[in-house]
């Protein structure tokens, strides 16, 4: 039997591979292959019948392994890894007290490298696209896209469109924004406002044809645009078959200050303006009444579940469930949290049975193949990829994980797609390929020095947060274990 080796898979030319599975849309089949080449899967189908088609292609045997797509977050912040380790233990709207002023620090060789570290440590968890929702730091969104590019993973880049200035929060007054607001004038609004819109649509036509990057539109709040933007980046993206994202319904006083200020809450409020539709991705969408959950299904509009964001500093769980059950559109989205797409997978089963499965005796609550779909194939489609990443499907990006099925955690299953959302984890990763190149190997990226960035990101981190006005209300685990004992 061949050893499996990167020389053999490390490869400019097509490549004929055969595990001893891959992971299907309709499952997991056994005895298949794939050929990629020219960074798409060329073909995919039965091994015996693509090693008589494809006769010139040495086949590379897999023996072990399952092929199967590489996952998609959908909702990250890849500037943010330098505080990663300070959202712990904190309470809700971090963004304001940590987020904000951290990347307020960075510079541009600062905000290259964080975001360079997040995209390797999705790469080690077996992303290959992530889904930036736009940087607060004040470089050009090409740092970002450079740094994801160099690591080699395909990005959904989003460009910052807020146009509301100072604390869009302080902001309370009632508001009578409606579907025809294109022109209101709103407190706070910025004189830039033009200058957003235009910027929006430079950015939107700046990375066409590029391979890894793929452009969209952000709103970090809808309290932080006027109405007029809501509703003209909304469009933009719809014409340009791009999306917008905004955190919607993740906090109770974001909830709160919206039905203060428009007599809406967030999505309704989106909703009124006619923001919402096949474009938008809502972040979070923890905070949903049956209404809004009507609203999504009816106009399309996708959501990021983030489950491990909740469980961190969260004020709810998204009912994912009940959202698959009503066809809304979902992917999984790490917020930042950890790169790791199996315990991701895992995080979003767990939630939901822990927050809705024990009240209701679902002891399913969705079953390992709606979360791996969710982090796949739906996942790319939440992100506007569908038609081009998350599947195993000819004609498609060749995005995909090679994972070892002979170790002691996945070697005895029977139901592999439970397995591998319930026991997969990112140690099991052989490979990870995007766009038909090997990006990483056991777990270091190819092509570049992974340990060297780690070194230098450290070091960078450590001068950020020590310049960045950062409050933190919990105290680290040693301070309150500490405390604890005094009492």
């Amino acid at each position: 039997m061949t050893q499996l080796t990167r020389e053999l898979l490390d490869s400019s030319g097509p490549l004929l591979l055969v595990p001893d599975a891959v992971l299907l849309p309709e499952g997991v089949a056994d005895d298949h292959a794939v050929v990629v080449a020219d960074g798409s899967f060329r073909a995919v189908g039965p091994a015996g019948e693509l090693t008589r088609t494809h006769p010139g292609l040495h086949a590379v045997r897999l023996p072990g392994h399952l092929l199967m797509p590489g996952f998609v977050d959908a909702h990250h912040h890849l500037t943010q890894s330098f505080g990663s380790a300070l959202a712990f233990g904190e309470p809700s709207e971090i963004f304001r007290r940590v987020w904000v002023p951290l990347e307020a620090a960075l510079d541009e060789e600062a905000a290259y490298a964080a975001a360079k570290l997040a995209a390797l440590e999705a790469l080690r968890g077996g992303f290959t696209t992530v889904t930036d929702a736009g940087t607060r730091a004040d470089v050009d969104v090409e740092v970002v896209a450079s740094a994801a590019r160099d690591a080699g993973i395909r990005c959904v880049l989003g460009l910052v469109c807020n146009d509301v200035t100072g604390d869009p929060a302080s902001t309370a007054g009632p508001s009578t924004a409606g579907p025809s607001t294109a022109g209101d004038s709103t407190a706070g609004e910025s004189a830039s406002t033009a200058a957003v819109l235009e910027r929006a649509e430079k950015h939107l036509a700046r990375y066409a044809g590029d391979p890894l990057i793929h452009a969209s539109l952000a709103v970090s709040i809808p309290e932080a645009a006027t109405a007029r933007t809501l509703h003209r980046t909304a469009r933009l993206a719809a014409e340009a078959g791009a999306i917008v994202q905004i955190h919607v319904n993740e906090h109770l006083a974001g909830v709160e200050r919206s039905l203060v200020r428009h007599g809406l809450r967030p999505l309704e409020h989106l909703h009124s303006i006619g923001a919402l539709g096949p474009q938008l991705l809502a972040a979070h969408a923890t905070l949903l009444t049956p209404r809004e959950l009507t609203l999504l299904a009816d106009t399309g509009t996708a959501v990021s579940y983030n489950p491990v964001a909740s469980a961190w500093k969260g004020n709810a769980v998204a009912p994912a469930t009940a959202m698959a059950e009503r066809g809304i559109r979902f992917g999984l989205g790490t917020d930042g949290t950890r790169g790791d797409g199996f315990r991701l997978t895992e995080a979003a089963e767990f939630a939901q049975r822990i927050a809705y499965g024990l009240a209701t005796g679902d002891s399913s609550c969705g079953a390992g193949w709606t979360w791996l779909e969710h982090a796949t194939a739906g996942g790319a489609d939440a992100v506007g990829l569908g038609a081009r990443t998350g599947t195993v499907a000819e004609g498609l990006a060749a995005d995909f994980l090679l994972v070892d099925l002979a170790t002691p955690e996945l070697a005895l299953s029977r139901d592999v797609p439970w397995e591998l959302v319930r026991r997969g984890n990112r140690d099991q990763i052989t490979a990870v390929f995007v766009g038909g190149e090997l990006r990483l190997w056991r777990g270091r990226p190819t092509g570049w020095d992974g340990p060297a960035l780690v070194r230098q990101a450290a070091e960078l981190a450590r001068a950020a947060v020590e310049k960045a006005p950062i409050t933190r209300v919990h105290p680290t685990s040693t301070a309150a274990r500490r405390g604890s004992v005094a009492r």
